[in-house]
């Protein structure tokens, strides 16, 4: 991200902000940014009288503001780091004063997460004027496996689409969770060696046969054995396969494959533009569309919305998940 590259090249070059105010539903990104400030403004030595980290929780904006106003010892700049700084929502905007005018040898950070600043109000005009504000936006599922090609790129490894995809099935958004799982990967898989659905089942555990991706496909194709075999795998293991996490996954399968239906230009680049979906992944939708025309796929929609709400209990009277898996297979295919 452009915003994240500038503030590392202003922390870099020595000229950091006096105030960062980093929020949104990301905390990856919020994570990352406070501890690159925490582990780059300061030598080691200078540390430990003019580094502080304060959690909202155990602090007041009082306390922050009067830690903020004072002086280093012997260093340029002190830093003070606010972890947890949604727990001073209440009283946020009491920052203004201080932002208006910041001790310009103190740097400090306020980690808002997922929480946003009032667009109208004063603080949120002072941080932009005076300081630096960084909004980190959640990613959208159908972006993940983008940042994870990327983030693994720049590490110069490369990660197949359909392991990508298995990553985000499992882990689903959260972007700390999947970032330590890389971390492992990188220490036991060579830089040459591309991470494929095997390597992933080999050294994080998932199944690669036996998972969601691998049913949407199956009923997809209409290989009714194939999806009976992995249906009847979750049901042997409901915990690590909860229903209503494969009823969301075939549930934006057929919404994209309705999307699909409705196109004039069923190109590859359009499809996967329209679809939000990675190119690889075209030809499950083309080999689905003529397996399920669109009135069958409506119809689909409408059934796995009922199933959804069986599976959370509305209108099912403790109904097990291997039926629930059956009547979904039977109301599909």
């Amino acid at each position: 991200m452009d915003k994240i590259k500038e503030i590392v090249a202003n922390i870099n070059e020595g000229t950091p902000k006096p105030v960062y105010f980093l929020m949104g539903d990301e905390p990856y990104y919020i994570d990352k940014i406070s501890k690159y400030i925490a582990d780059n403004v300061l030598t080691e030595d200078e540390k430990g009288f003019n580094q502080m980290v304060l959690y909202g929780k155990e602090t007041s904006v009082d306390e922050v503001i009067s830690n903020a106003k004072r002086f280093p010892m012997m260093a340029q700049y002190q830093v003070v780091i606010v972890k947890e700084a949604q727990h001073l929502s209440r009283n946020i905007e009491n920052f203004s004063s201080y932002v208006e005018n910041p001790q310009p040898t103190t740097i400090l950070v306020i980690c808002y997460k997922y929480k946003k600043l009032d667009k109208r109000k004063k603080l949120y005009k002072t941080v932009q004027k005076n300081g630096e504000l960084f909004e980190s936006k959640k990613l959208y599922e159908n972006q993940v496996s983008d940042w994870i090609r990327r983030t693994l790129g720049g590490r110069k490894r490369k990660i197949s689409p359909k392991a990508g995809m298995l990553l985000v099935e499992f882990l689903g958004t959260d972007l700390s969770k999947i970032s330590n799982e890389l971390d492992k990967l990188a220490l036991v898989v060579p830089e040459t060696t591309e991470i494929t659905p095997e390597v992933i089942e080999q050294h994080i555990g998932f199944s690669k046969d036996f998972n969601n991706f691998e049913l949407k496909k199956a009923i997809g194709e209409k290989n009714v054995g194939k999806a009976t075999q992995i249906i009847n795998y979750f049901s042997q293991n409901p915990k690590d396969n909860p229903f209503v996490v494969t009823v969301t996954l075939l549930n934006t399968f057929f919404t994209q494959l309705l999307k699909y239906h409705g196109l004039n230009d069923h190109s590859p680049g359009n499809v996967a533009k329209v679809l939000g979906i990675n190119p690889y992944f075209v030809n499950e939708f083309t080999v689905a569309a003529k397996n399920y025309p669109m009135k069958s796929v409506s119809r689909i929609i409408s059934s796995l919305r009922q199933l959804d709400l069986k599976g959370k209990g509305v209108g099912a009277n403790n109904i097990s998940q291997a039926d629930l898996l059956k009547e979904l297979l039977i109301k599909i295919v």
